[in-house]
């Protein structure tokens, strides 16, 4: 009932308003809209004062013209009555007569500053101030959604949440849009009281006079009177108006409410209430100065400001002693969910090195959100936030980084220190270390020693990037890991808004999510970019209709990836290859079999221990020339092997198939190396 209510109120009050401008009404009936009218007024007023934000009162321009409107309907009724029976209700008589003491004088001194204060002072301000703030959010706007964009990508915020942001931004321009216009019906509400207060004078003089036979001084005494007791009725809710739209459109970036925000703002310097207090008293020995008023707001100003210093000192204490005694972590559901939360990436850091995240040009957190955008560019998948802390078991000058709640590497970075890198350090003061990316073998110098060090032929590297360049490492050697379903949902998205055939054909049917991030995944296990996510489902979607299976699928991804896993092995043009030697690959396709976690080679532990050997010589080899091979074989063999290097030496040589070798038409292969089983000893005996 109450709903259907609320749905009919509006229209039929402007309803309602329309007849005012057309029918005569009763005086009582005047009265009641009248007081409706003050209080409506009154009313909004005070909600622009309680309100938290200005977009939590949109409906404030609407509510405005149903203002306005009703303020010239009721000036309508109050005309045809005045010159019709002299009468227009207790209302206006009461303001003619009681509040201004039936003096014509008094009653035209103070509506003109009444229309003063509205028209020039509050109207004027409101309108320029609502104008400016619909430019600036308007000029904003793209800005702030890129920002939201940003967040978006970075992980920071999820996709309702963004989409919540979103719509804020654009009510938040639509409101001070519409503030910029409505700002003109107070504008207008003003002039048009002015005229009305006019044209009802010059009509009052010629009823009075001309109709009804009143002498002129009677007839100006009697509707003058009117007159303006109308003309208060009605400016008096149009300057309640005026201060609520000046109101709304001057709240600052604050979430108070604007009693809170200025009681708060207005008591933050109990050194400007001192001053103030002694101002005030000052004053009130000023000769001829009413000074008990004086004392007065002086010991008022300094009694507040003594308030504000015991508070002040009070929370001071009170931080301080919450600083020195632990407490132990809440118990509530909310707090055990957030600490029994394992976090994706973890950077922890010994107590003495919190200052790496102490803010500058070199800070760790504003490095680490660099690297994030990097990775996600080369890698193509959203890197999740990374959790700074300090850890108070880590050794002095230590970090460690980890993944998904276990330890993915730790290194040192003492406090004071820069790491030197060369191979001629003897000279230099400073505990040996290795590169725990590289394993360079190197000093942890002090700072001041940087020039030497140069001088000396080494490469001298700051904290921070040592950390950075560990967490890089870790992040891209665990990609697989840290690709969740949420990521690949969320990647899943974009694509489709791009080219949604892409995903329609593959997602939900023939392969869900899950089969896709199984894909992803093992695709960012050998680090190959996912950004050219369209190309692979296209090709996931093809192998699809004839298998499932996650080795097949991967390899049609890379296939259709070919030309891209290539380009990233080629050096000035030249793709430098190791060849399996043909026998040696047929018989690699003899012991080829299939298994649960994928193709297998099942070779005998002295043909392994040949194979391996013949190809870490190979590695070597290459390596001393100056050259980065890669080890090139069949398709079908190409997963096979590499799981069978992974477990050897040589575990970072990347292994691409005959296919995606020759993807690149302008890349000339070399072949550096030939991978041959080494002949097997002769047996004694």
């Amino acid at each position: 009932m109450n709903r259907n209510f609320s749905h009919f109120a509006v229209p039929v009050g402007v309803v309602a308003i329309v007849m005012l401008l057309v029918l005569p009404i009763p005086s009582w009936l005047l009265d009641v809209l009248i007081a409706i009218n003050l209080l409506f007024a009154l009313l909004i007023l005070l909600t622009t004062m309680f309100v938290r934000r200005p977009l939590d009162f949109s409906v404030f321009p609407s509510l405005l013209l149903v203002a306005t409107l009703l303020r010239l309907g009721l000036n309508v009724a109050s005309t045809r009555l005045v010159l019709m029976d002299g009468f227009a209700g207790d209302v206006i008589q009461s303001f003619g007569h009681v509040a201004v003491g039936g003096s014509v004088v008094i009653g035209a001194v103070v509506f003109v500053i009444l229309i003063v204060i509205q028209f020039v002072v509050v109207t004027k301000g409101a309108e320029r101030v609502a104008e400016v703030g619909a430019r600036f959010t308007l000029d904003a706007m793209p800005g702030k959604q890129m920002a939201i964009d940003a967040d978006l990508a970075a992980g920071l915020i999820s996709d309702s949440r963004a989409r919540e942001r979103r719509a804020e931004v654009a009510s938040e321009a639509d409101f001070y849009g519409a503030m910029d216009g409505a700002s003109k019906f107070v504008k207008g509400d003003a002039i048009a009281g002015i005229v009305i207060i006019c044209v009802n004078i010059l009509g009052g003089l010629a009823v009075g006079v001309l109709q009804n036979g009143l002498d002129i001084a009677t007839a100006v005494q009697k509707y003058t009177l009117l007159t303006i007791g109308d003309g208060l009725v009605s400016q008096i809710p149009a300057l309640l108006m005026a201060v609520a739209t000046g109101m709304i459109v001057t709240r600052g970036g604050s979430d108070d409410q604007l009693g809170a925000s200025a009681a708060a703002q207005l008591t933050q310097s109990q050194i400007a209430l001192f001053i103030a207090g002694a101002a005030a008293v000052l004053l009130g020995f000023v000769p001829g100065m009413p000074w008990p008023a004086f004392m007065i707001v002086g010991a008022g100003l300094a009694f507040a400001g003594w308030r504000m210093k015991r508070k002040t000192d009070a929370s001071a204490r009170a931080a301080e002693a919450a600083q020195s005694v632990p407490r132990p972590g809440g118990d509530a559901p909310e707090d055990l969910l957030d600490q029994m939360r394992v976090h994706a990436l973890e950077v922890l850091l010994s107590p003495d090195l919190i200052d790496l995240v102490g803010g500058g040009a070199n800070d760790l957190l504003g490095r680490v959100k660099s690297l994030r955008r990097k990775i996600a560019l080369e890698l193509g998948f959203i890197v999740p936030p990374v959790r700074t802390r300090d850890a108070v078991d880590l050794p002095p000058g230590s970090y460690a980084i980890r993944v998904a709640g276990v330890e993915a590497g730790r290194g040192q970075a003492p406090s004071g220190r820069l790491l030197a890198l060369g191979d001629r350090l003897e000279l230099l003061p400073g505990a040996a270390t290795v590169e725990p990316v590289f394993g360079l073998p190197g000093k942890w110098i002090p700072a001041e020693q940087r020039h030497a060090a140069e001088l000396a032929g080494a490469t001298v590297v700051d904290r921070v990037s040592v950390v950075v360049t560990h967490l890089s490492s870790v992040i891209t050697a665990n990609a697989a890991r840290l690709l969740t379903r949420e990521d690949v949902r969320v990647l899943t998205d974009a694509v489709r808004a791009a080219s949604p055939s892409a995903v329609d054909e593959l997602i939900p049917s023939p392969l869900s999510l899950a089969e896709v991030q199984r894909v992803l995944q093992g695709l960012l296990a050998e680090q190959v970019a996912i950004n050219d996510l369209t190309r692979i489902y296209e090709s996931l979607a093809l192998k699809a209709r004839s298998t499932t299976e996650p080795e097949a699928l991967i390899e049609a991804a890379r296939e259709g990836l070919g030309a891209a896993i290539a380009a990233r092995y080629v050096d000035g043009g030249r793709l430098r290859v190791l060849m399996i030697e043909p026998g040696t690959e047929q018989s690699l396709l003899e012991a080829l079999r299939p298994s649960p976690l994928g193709s297998q080679i099942m070779l005998d532990p002295v043909v392994h221990e040949r194979f391996t050997t013949a190809l870490a010589r190979e590695v070597e080899q290459a390596a001393a020339n100056g050259f980065s091979p890669v080890l090139v074989c069949a398709p079908q063999l190409r997963p096979a092997v590499r799981r069978l290097v992974s477990a050897t030496a040589a575990a970072e040589l990347p292994v691409l198939s005959y296919s995606e070798a020759t993807a690149g038409e302008s890349t000339t292969i070399e072949t550096v190396g030939v991978v041959r089983l080494a002949p097997q000893p002769a047996s004694i005996g």
